[in-house]
């Protein structure tokens, strides 16, 4: 069944290679040969496989074919390993290793032809001649470069080993369809991401992409947008470029990057990609932007020329740690067609090194003396071995794991002496569990999906003295790392692509200061944004915050809204002018009460006090002290027992105030009905019934007090709807019921007395107080009928002055209506304080009454 499936797999990708085949790669068969046949091979116990891109074969315009130096390293550092572990006696003594190596040329058509010459067997038979019960001699393969071939490699060699060292994609890393994929260099899933913490650590949100198309490149660039999306980082354009591309296509792309406004160019192509573009921006000098680059390019020698500096200078980006291999400077300078007979491919890159032919077709003939010594390219340089030391590792961890499975004696393991033609599927369990350490040591060893760890060094492109293009490491990423701390920056200077050499800036829009917000800008991605000023009552203490943030209760924001602070707290205080003023009046009203009190005291045998019912009238001036002295309960910090004691104290004293009155009113009613012949009134309402009714009317106000404190107390309240800005200390009424009741009955009150004094106002002049009772109940109704809208609109302590000064000019208007004119006649005129001047007004008063 292995067998017919082969066949089935060779003839189904025959058609394929038909389908796939194109001007510029038959022109590559006819000018370099059949690529049926390896351009370097060796026998060997175990045969591997190489598969490199020896020349850039470019599809445009007109096709046209490069050496690729940097692919003959790759072939000769497979060679030179290979040749490393045959002298060696710990690793696969008395076993050596063998390899045929072709030349994609970076195509999927010729990997494919070049996979198919590997299961032909191709040298030994012909491809097109291929038995369905032949089988390859090739166990492993090294190679292909670039991501997409490498795919399609891996199609054909399913049952066998694949071993890369340049392809990243992450597609590659799932082991249901690449069971038998293992590589050398870290996937993309990880330098994706790793690129898109460093575009956050530097700031940039307003970014630029140019990828390759291909599996390299669709790949790398939507693992990078997935990451920089959760970074916060906007894309503003993305570009596509492929090295077959008409000459209008990279045109356009240039034109797009001279349009746009972000600075900042992440390019995850391929070095051969790049160059086009590279050239197109040249001739255009597009400088001063800043490139952010993949592996794949960012530390090619290729690329990182002194011409393209003008248009890459700074650039940075994730690259392999670079590495040392002892002896392969002498071993690329040693190669020469002599040393390795029927290597076609050395006979090629001779050629076209020294500018000569072997085979006399033009004028200057190869002599075989030219020395590689005198010959400075790729091919010599050994200073950047980044991808170079991963075909050398790849090729170890094949003999490793081929040297654990022979180390297994025979039967007693998984491998077996007759079953050479599985070996590839055998060698595969020990290839997982490969850990051995480098020349450098580094270890090496794979994860369950075939990739080794993902280690970076962040390069920066920087120009030496002596004009060479050098890539300084800046920083490191290490994925095996905490969450956090995989990305680290050396204490190192960074060139950037702008003249004063400081960290360029690329966003749609600047930050939004504390105290703002930002507000998406509609049609546009989130880092274009507005900022607007947060609400009242809202803060914003970092930038660029997208909500703002309520205060608490207690607290309001500042003037710069980036901060809570405190409310201030209002409450009527002694401290305050407003305070202090009623203050004044409170006591002046206490002190003006207590002296007529002492006047009165003093001529209470006098008959103008005596007709005034001194009883009542001293009752009155201590209640009058009371609801003087009850306004000082509001002049302060509320607390509980003061919330109980202002409004209870001051209904219950103006309760009293006000029977006081009514009862004086009742009196000088009875009084002048008792003057008339037979009548017996006064007896109905002697001192005993003024004590009871003044008793039993302020009792009933006590119970209604008492009730109210016990069940609904005032408490003290933090108001903080009132005003935003302020915390308002006031009282609570606890029952609104109970305090309109306490009003009520004083309103009552008043309102009884006014009308009882407007009856006796033409009573005898010098014993009637009726008129001035009428007088003091106006200016008290009128008031408290002003208080009620005043009490209601007036915020936060003036609601409470509002209260005070109603309590205090009521209070005013009973004493002066009332005791202000009786001190008059008592202190100033003395001779009409008599009991003849009284007795002869009230008589003159009543003949007119009874005439």
């Amino acid at each position: 069944m292995y067998k017919f499936n082969r066949c089935l797999q060779y003839m189904f990708l025959r058609i394929i290679v038909l389908a796939l085949s194109v001007e510029g790669e038959d022109l590559f068969c006819k000018l370099w040969g059949n690529p049926d046949i390896p351009l370097l091979s060796k026998t060997g116990d175990f045969m591997l496989g190489g598969v490199f891109t020896l020349h850039n074969n470019i599809i445009a315009s007109k096709p046209t074919l490069h050496l690729n130096y940097r692919g003959y390293q790759f072939a000769e550092a497979m060679i030179f390993a290979i040749e490393e572990i045959n002298n060696r006696t710990d690793i696969l003594p008395n076993v050596s290793l063998g390899y045929k190596i072709y030349d994609a040329c970076g195509t999927i058509s010729l990997a494919i032809k070049a996979a198919m010459a590997l299961i032909s067997g191709a040298g030994e038979a012909q491809s097109s001649t291929l038995s369905c019960s032949q089988q390859s001699s090739i166990h492993a393969i090294i190679g292909e470069s670039a991501s997409s071939p490498t795919i399609v490699v891996f199609l054909i060699y399913y049952h066998d080993i694949l071993k890369v060292h340049f392809a990243t994609c992450a597609c590659l890393s799932n082991r249901k369809e690449f069971p038998t994929f293992f590589r050398t260099i870290p996937s993309d899933y990880y330098q994706s991401r790793a690129l898109a913490q460093l575009v956050k650590h530097f700031g940039w949100t307003w970014v630029g992409t140019i990828r390759s198309d291909n599996d390299y490149g669709k790949s790398g660039m939507a693992t990078f947008i997935e990451a920089a999306q959760k970074e916060g980082i906007c894309i503003e354009y993305s570009e596509v470029i492929y090295r077959t591309n008409p000459r209008e296509t990279f045109l356009k792309t240039v034109e797009v990057i001279k349009m746009v406004s972000s600075k900042i160019i992440v390019a995850f192509a391929s070095f051969i990609d790049m160059e086009l573009l590279m050239k197109e921006l040249l001739l255009q000098n597009i400088t001063g932007l800043q490139w952010v680059g993949s592996e794949s390019w960012v530390s090619d020698k290729n690329v990182a020329t002194k011409e393209n500096y003008r248009i890459f200078k700074g650039a940075i980006g994730f690259s392999n740690a670079n590495a040392v291999m002892p002896g392969l400077k002498e071993f690329l300078l040693s190669a020469h067609p002599s040393s390795t007979p029927g290597n076609t491919g050395l006979i090629q890159f001779w050629e076209n090194i020294f500018d000569c032919s072997f085979n006399n077709t033009t004028s200057k003939i190869c002599t075989g003396s030219e020395n590689l010594q005198q010959v400075n390219n790729l091919y010599t340089d050994v200073s950047e071995l980044r991808i170079t030391y991963n075909v050398y590792k790849a090729v170890y961890a094949v003999a490793y794991a081929l040297h654990d499975l022979l180390a297994c004696q025979d039967n007693q393991g998984p491998w077996q002496a007759n079953q050479k033609d599985e070996l590839p599927l055998q060698v595969l369990q020990y290839l997982q569990k490969v850990n051995f350490s480098a020349n450098n040591g580094e270890y090496v060893n794979f994860d369950i999906n075939g990739d080794p760890p993902a280690r970076y060094e962040l390069v920066n492109w920087q120009l030496s003295i002596n004009g060479i293009i050098e890539f300084v490491t800046i920083g490191f990423y290490d994925a095996s790392l905490p969450e956090g701390k995989q990305f680290i920056m050396k204490n190192k200077s960074i060139v950037w692509a702008n003249n004063d050499n400081k960290i360029p800036k690329s966003v749609c829009s600047e930050s939004c200061h504390p105290g703002t917000r930002k507000a998406t800008q509609r049609g546009k991605p989130i880092c274009c944004f507005d900022c607007l000023p947060c609400a009242e009552g809202e803060i914003s203490n970092n930038t660029d915050a997208v909500h703002c943030m309520k205060c608490p209760l207690e607290y309001r924001a500042n003037e710069e809204k980036d901060q809570c602070i405190l409310k201030d707290i209002e409450f009527l205080s002694y401290d305050e002018i407003m305070g202090m003023i009623l203050i004044i009046f409170a006591l002046l009203g206490a002190s003006l009460t207590s002296v007529v009190a002492v006047v009165f005291f003093k001529f209470r045998d006098t008959p103008i006090v005596k007709a005034n019912n001194s009883e009542l009238s001293f009752l009155l001036l201590f209640s009058l002290t009371l609801c003087f002295l009850c306004s000082l309960t509001f002049i302060r910090e509320p607390t509980q027992w003061s919330c109980m004691l202002r409004h209870t104290a001051f209904g219950i004293t103006f309760v009293l105030c006000i029977s006081c009155v009514l009862g004086k009113t009742i009196v000088v009613l009875m009084a002048f009905r008792a003057t008339m012949p037979g009548s017996k009134i006064m007896k109905c309402f002697g001192p005993t019934q003024q004590r009871l009714s003044v008793l039993s009317l302020t009792l009933l106000q006590t119970l209604t007090c008492i009730i109210w404190l016990v069940k609904y107390p005032p408490l003290p309240h933090k108001n903080m709807n009132s005003n935003k800005e302020v915390i308002i200390l006031e009282c609570e009424m606890g029952s609104p019921v109970a305090f309109y009741l306490v009003l009520g009955y004083i309103g009552v009150l008043a309102v009884m007395c006014f009308v009882l004094a407007f009856l006796a106002r033409k009573l005898p002049d010098n014993f009637n107080e009726a008129k001035f009772i009428t007088f003091s109940m106006l200016v008290f109704c009128a008031v408290w009928i002003t208080f009620i809208p005043s009490y209601i609109s007036s915020p936060g302590k003036y609601t409470v002055a509002v209260e005070v000064f109603a309590i205090l000019a009521s209070s005013f208007g009973l004493l002066l209506c009332i005791f202000v004119p009786k001190c008059y006649i008592v202190l100033l005129k003395p001779d009409r304080n008599s009991k003849k001047h009284v007795i002869s007004k009230m008589q003159s008063k009543s003949l007119q009454y009874n005439l």
